[in-house]
């Protein structure tokens, strides 16, 4: 088992990683759209989704996997009214190639953000 790091995505607010690899697998924590700082993008969805995808952009990188190695996607969003224009970014990263995914309604994401994502990847 290895332990995923980068600085090009922010740092766990809690006791876990940013994302795990176990013999082929890669397992990224829910990213939010925090920048690598660690500040909170707009309040806009589209935006906040596009952060999110560069924070899952980052971790799959340094985990030796990519957004095309992706098996499946859990998206969690506040709002399901927010579900077409999330879409419509997530098509943006995920346009021939299209994984398994989830997506669920929530009542309250970290620091009241409104969209979180995860995903399983082959690494090479």
């Amino acid at each position: 088992m290895k332990v995923v790091a980068t600085k090009e995505a922010p740092a766990a607010i809690g006791p876990y990683s940013q994302g795990i690899v176990v013999n082929n697998l890669f397992f990224s924590s829910g990213q939010i759209p925090l920048t690598a700082e660690g500040v909170v993008v707009s309040n806009d969805i589209k935006e906040q989704t596009h952060q999110v995808f560069r924070n899952l952009q980052a971790v799959l990188k340094e985990a030796g996997a990519s957004l095309e190695s992706v098996v499946k996607a859990t998206v969690f969003i506040k709002n399901m009214d927010d579900f077409a224009m999330i879409n419509e970014v997530y098509g943006e990263y995920f346009s021939l190639h299209k994984p398994a995914r989830s997506c669920v309604e929530v009542a309250r994401l970290p620091k009241d953000v409104l969209i979180e994502i995860e995903v399983v990847a082959l690494v090479k």
